[in-house]
């Protein structure tokens, strides 16, 4: 029986343990094209062989830049991790400049990308990358060399017996990959993680999440280049779950639509937009349609866990799940029973009202630094609690410091940064890693998520103030997309937001306020102000009067990853939303 002790051990285990047909699965041309266990492993090995005759040594890094999941993706990190190569896996949606900043400082020898429009980014800075040797495209671009030549080169396997040498000769506390960081501030951190930490995780995550070996399919959207979605890889593959790779965010719904997964992973963003989207198709009905909708989300969000509610509860929620819900399932594919949430604190209400609707949503918290999981909850056993991030994974402590900082320790913390020992010094010291995070731990085990200690500011009046929870419950609202709270320093706390443009017109047509055509005219509606400030105001009722948000500024533009004000996993980039909009800063605090 093959052990799981290196990240290309993976594929081999689920060779032995439950093959299958649909191992990988990805979407071109219209068509779903599945890749077995049997070919997966073969192109890798093709892949290792070909890498070996293009000189691809021991520790050299290779970059994968893919804009989304697919099945060539998975072939090629197996195949350069056998040959002891490292994988630096790079967010699609980084500015060419950073794409340089990484190439440069990871000292990548080759580089693959998925499509054109990543190509045009690498070109751009390709004179500046003083290792790279070779570019190679997933998709056929003219002028690029295509992977299917590294294919070819490894078609004869002659030299098998070498990459069966450089397999033996890994170590799994070696080096693995180097993730850089999508950071809110500064250059992006190279994060090194060994096999043993990825594999460590990966094994004591698998009781926690509830699948049927080789039988449960999954969809994967969120970016691979993340450990939390690329740690999950690896964990569907040891369980033989088929990975099915969506398009693209835009395709999501018709991709789950024709996939119909059980489980897949989600960050608060998504859930934000698939509820909001119900939401407002639930207030175009009319009549006992309109009530019965409403009735039955606001029994939804009163949802508990494990009949708490009592019986009169659930056989209303019965009702409801026939009558509502269970269109809401119909329209995720119909067989989606659990989704994992991480990267950003999820709205309890999200929680309840998916739970309720039938689809558990199981949220967790991790790092990159972490490998990444470090708490999640899970439904059985009374492991489950809204409101919370769940209990610790085995083999994995938890500390809470006394300025509440979270610290961790265990196989899943990271070697280090990147030719970065003093910063590296800074945050694994005492035989724990420090996560910047604060939080508490209730007394059964359940890990709270508090603030950011980083992100926590006093006001010139001295007073403490947490921007996170502030912005957690701001963005409960349906008329706010993305809000910032400033005030570091200042008087009183306040925000900058971006108003949710599609719902606020809704709103003003129902109610017949003209808001005009552009998102300027809007921001500037009156109508519009009152009534995001009204929002504000009554969220404002569950915190301190230090630490409720004064005024408001509205803007116009759509904050993105790609215009730079919001991180890849969709947490706003403080300093650079601060630059941008300086102007409306000053105008709060009449400078």
């Amino acid at each position: 029986m093959n052990t799981i002790t290196r990240l290309f051990d993976f594929p081999y285990y689920q060779l032995e343990k439950k093959p299958l047909k649909n191992a990988l699965v990805t979407k071109k041309n219209g068509k779903w094209i599945e890749t077995s266990t049997e070919e997966f492993i073969k192109k890798a090995n093709q892949i290792s062989r070909g890498l070996l005759r293009l000189g691809v040594k021991p520790n050299d890094k290779i970059a994968i830049i893919s804009s989304a999941n697919r099945t060539e993706w998975n072939i090629m990190d197996i195949g350069l991790l056998q040959i002891g190569a490292q994988s630096v896996p790079i967010y699609p949606t980084i500015s060419a400049k950073e794409y340089a900043y990484i190439f440069n400082h990871a000292e990548t020898t080759f580089c693959f990308v998925s499509d054109e429009g990543i190509l045009e980014k690498v070109n751009a800075v390709k004179h500046e990358a003083k290792t790279m040797k070779g570019i190679y495209s997933f998709d056929s671009i003219s002028g690029c060399d295509n992977w299917e030549k590294v294919l070819q080169l490894g078609e004869d396997d002659s030299n098998q017996d070498e990459v069966e040498t450089r397999k033996k000769a890994v170590n799994p506390n070696d080096l693995a990959t180097i993730i850089y960081t999508s950071g809110t501030t500064g250059t992006p951190k190279g994060v090194m993680l060994s096999h043993h930490n990825i594999v460590s995780n990966v094994l004591s995550s698998i009781p926690r999440l509830p699948l049927i070996q080789g039988e449960s399919r999954v969809i994967s959207f969120l970016p691979v280049c993340h450990i939390f979605e690329r740690m999950l890889h690896y964990l569907y593959i040891s369980q033989s779950v088929a990975i099915y790779f969506a398009e693209g965010i835009p395709e999501i719904g018709e991709n789950i639509r024709e996939t119909h997964p059980n489980l897949m992973s989600v960050v608060p963003r998504l859930l934000e937009k698939i509820h909001d989207g119900i939401i407002a198709k639930g207030t175009e009905l009319t009549g006992i349609k309109k009530r019965l909708f409403f009735w039955a989300v606001e029994l939804g969000y009163q949802w508990k866990p494990y009949g708490e509610n009592g019986w009169w509860y659930e056989t209303k929620l019965k009702i409801a799940r026939k009558l509502i819900f269970s269109k809401w399932k119909a329209a995720l594919g119909g067989s989606l029973e659990n989704m994992v949430s991480g990267s950003a604190a999820l709205q309890p209400r999200l929680t309840r009202i998916f739970c309720a609707a039938g689809m558990q949503v199981m949220e967790g918290y991790g790092l990159t630094e972490t490998s990444p999981v470090v708490t999640v909850n899970m439904y059985k056993n009374n492991m489950f609690r809204t409101g919370t991030v769940g209990k610790a994974i085995a083999d994995v402590e938890i500390k809470i410091a006394e300025d509440e900082e979270i610290l961790i320790k265990g196989p899943n913390v990271m070697l280090g940064y990147y030719k970065n020992p003093e910063l590296t010094a800074e945050v694994l010291k005492d035989g724990y890693f420090h996560t910047g995070d604060k939080g508490a731990v209730d007394n059964d085990g359940f890990l709270r998520i508090t603030g950011r200690k980083k992100e926590i500011f006093k006001t010139s009046g001295g007073k403490y103030i947490s921007p996170v929870l502030l912005e957690n419950e701001m963005k409960q609202s349906r008329f706010i997309e993305q809000i910032m709270v400033v005030g570091e320093g200042e008087k009183m706390p306040a925000a900058i937001v971006q108003p949710a443009f599609d719902f606020v017109r809704a709103w003003a047509k129902r109610h017949n306020i003209e808001v005009g055509t552009d998102n300027v005219s809007l921001i500037s509606n009156q109508n519009v102000i009152d009534r995001i400030k009204k929002e504000v105001d009554e969220k404002n009722q569950g915190f301190g009067k230090w630490e409720q948000i004064k005024v408001i500024e509205l803007t116009s533009e759509i904050w993105s990853v790609d215009n730079g004000l919001l991180t890849p996993t969709f947490k706003p980039k403080r300093k650079q939303i601060k630059e941008k909009y300086i102007a409306l800063y000053n105008d709060i605090y009449n400078k």
